[in-house]
């Protein structure tokens, strides 16, 4: 279900505008895609960082423009590197019965049997690419290791299907691993030794 969000029709200069709508706590924006000429728009950063933080980043956004009911979804959001404050938005719209593709986490569910048992899990994979129809993308894939031991691996062949969507990352793509843990090197000093004092003469 998509979800509804407001956004406002702007001129695209000059860079004086931008300022101004950042000040007011809107976010430049532009949106394209499926029957929608590039337009430029801005949103309020305070409405749009809660429906991300309700809904996650693959939301359908419901928008309108020139009195079109438009459906979008988040193609990209550009941080500053200091305030981390939103800076530009690209929406992309996108027809609802069509297969579209996005990134989504891989969330690792449980303790793995391996760890307990004194291994080291180390995680090679965090994202994959899915398609499916916009309403249908997840937020995230969960994959259970409790299971998982030392020695053995999860790669997105071992993944079950999802009627949902497709995952087109590689299926020879390794998620995670249960490895043995290093041992640490042994102490070469002598244990008790009293340490040596340069220029100290020996009796």
């Amino acid at each position: 279900m998509a979800v509804s969000l407001k956004v406002e029709e702007r001129a695209t200069r000059p860079r004086s505008i931008r300022n101004k709508l950042r000040h007011e706590g809107r976010v430049p924006a532009v949106v394209n895609g499926y029957q929608v000429e590039s337009t430029t728009i801005s949103i309020d950063e305070r409405e749009f960082s809660k429906l991300l933080r309700e809904n996650g980043a693959n939301t359908v956004f419901a928008i309108e423009i020139g009195g079109k009911k438009v459906n979008t979804l988040l193609r990209d959001a550009q941080l500053d590197t200091f305030t981390r404050h939103l800076t530009h938005i690209e929406l992309l719209s996108v027809n609802l019965t069509e297969q579209t593709e996005a990134e989504t986490e891989i969330n690792l569910v449980g303790e793995a049997a391996g760890v307990k048992a004194g291994g080291v899990l180390t995680q090679t994979l965090y994202t994959v690419t899915v398609s499916a129809t916009p309403e249908k993308l997840p937020e995230g894939i969960d994959v259970d290791i409790s299971k998982l031991e030392i020695g053995q691996t999860i790669a997105i062949s071992d993944l079950p299907k999802n009627a949902d969507y497709t995952i087109i990352t590689d299926a020879e793509e390794q998620i995670v691993a249960i490895q043995e843990a290093q041992e640490l090197p042994e102490e070469t000093a002598t244990e008790g030794a009293e340490p040596e004092v340069i220029g100290e003469t020996k009796e």
